[in-house]
């Protein structure tokens, strides 16, 4: 059964998930590591993106992307498709290192976009490999290991408020984007 198409409309916010192929690894060294989060801040900058929340593991990577113009698929295409492409020249080999398309979904509202940005970041404590999220240095929890206005621009208002063992101030950094849901959505549904 083929996949339904992709909606990439202006003023959306997506969570947006790309796995290795065959649930491989998509890093295997901090220079991997390195070059995809400094892939994904050239990527936020020319498709113009707002990057909320990110989140590099082994084998996958999560973000919670803004476009203010229909930008995704262009984005995510060129991320990938360079990212793997230096890959392969690095590591001496050949083939598919994604597992198809990246997948995307809507964020629908406020407390939906808190909630996906705590997913995000999350990820390792799950995961188990680090105790709480500020341990785990391939995140936007803490401090991208490359400078980026794009990556940086909301990592302090969402990920560590909607992450405090409290739950207290869990009020995104979004702002005004979900006043403007409804047009987004109608958009989209339009255009599908």
């Amino acid at each position: 059964m083929p996949r339904k198409p992709r909606v990439d409309v202006a003023g959306a916010l997506q969570h947006v998930v790309a796995r290795g192929n065959g649930g491989g690894r998509i890093v295997t060294d901090d220079d991997d590591r390195l070059s995809l989060i400094a892939g994904m801040a050239r990527a936020a900058e020319r498709a113009d993106w707002r990057v909320h929340a990110y989140c590099l593991m082994d084998t996958h990577l999560h973000a919670v992307v803004e476009t203010p113009a229909p930008t995704l698929g262009s984005g995510m295409r060129r991320l990938l498709g360079g990212y793997a492409y230096e890959f392969n020249q690095r590591h001496g080999r050949y083939g598919h290192l994604f597992a198809g398309p990246f997948s995307a979904s809507f964020v629908e509202s406020e407390a939906y976009a808190v909630e996906v940005c705590a997913y995000v970041v999350l990820n390792p404590v799950r995961a188990g490999l680090v105790q709480a999220p500020e341990d785990w240095r391939w995140s936007s929890y803490r401090a991208p290991p490359v400078s980026s206005r794009r990556l940086r621009s909301s990592r302090r208002g969402s990920c560590r408020r909607c992450c405090t063992p409290t739950g207290s101030g869990r009020r995104s950094s979004t702002g005004s984007w979900f006043g403007r849901r409804r047009d987004v959505q109608d958009r989209g549904q339009a255009e599908a």
